[in-house]
């Protein structure tokens, strides 16, 4: 029983493995609320990939860097989910944000840590992907405080 189950789990393991991204990197750009900018996304192997945002907001700059686990999605070739976690770093004009009267003044820097959860499909034609997350950020310096992140992305792959 032992080893039909080790058996098994090598089967299961190799098809995951060979269902990943067909692609190594893309760039390109991802609209989002409360946020937008760039992304760069590189996988360091056949499933796993990092990914660093640089985004403008209250008219301040915030850059994310994550860790990504990818697998095949529904058994649809190109389409693949993702999930994972990393953190944030942001500098903001006070009056801008939110979070402060609109009469504060000054500069403040945010850190925090956060998850992702998202949707991407690559395009077979054209060397183009699409996709849609979910970011949920937990600001621990600077700001403190739990909010949302959405997007959607589109990226050219080399």
């Amino acid at each position: 029983m032992k080893k039909l189950a080790g058996v098994i789990f090598v089967i299961l393991f190799s098809s995951i493995s060979l269902s990943a991204q067909e692609y190594t990197t893309s760039l390109g750009v991802r609209g989002g609320w409360p946020f937008s900018g760039v992304s760069l996304k590189h996988f360091i192997n056949r499933s796993d990939a990092v990914e660093g945002v640089a985004a403008f907001h209250y008219r301040g700059l915030m850059v994310a860097g994550m860790y990504q686990r990818h697998a095949n999605a529904f058994d649809a070739p190109g389409l693949y989910w993702y999930y994972g976690g990393g953190g944030q770093i942001g500098f903001y004009d006070r009056r801008y944000t939110p979070w402060f009267h609109k009469n504060d003044s000054g500069s403040i820097a945010t850190l925090g840590v956060l998850g992702v959860l998202g949707l991407e499909y690559k395009i077979e034609e054209i060397p183009v992907t699409v996709g849609v997350d979910l970011i949920p950020v937990l600001s621990i310096f600077g700001h403190t405080g739990f909010w949302m992140n959405t997007g959607i992305s589109l990226r050219y792959t080399f």
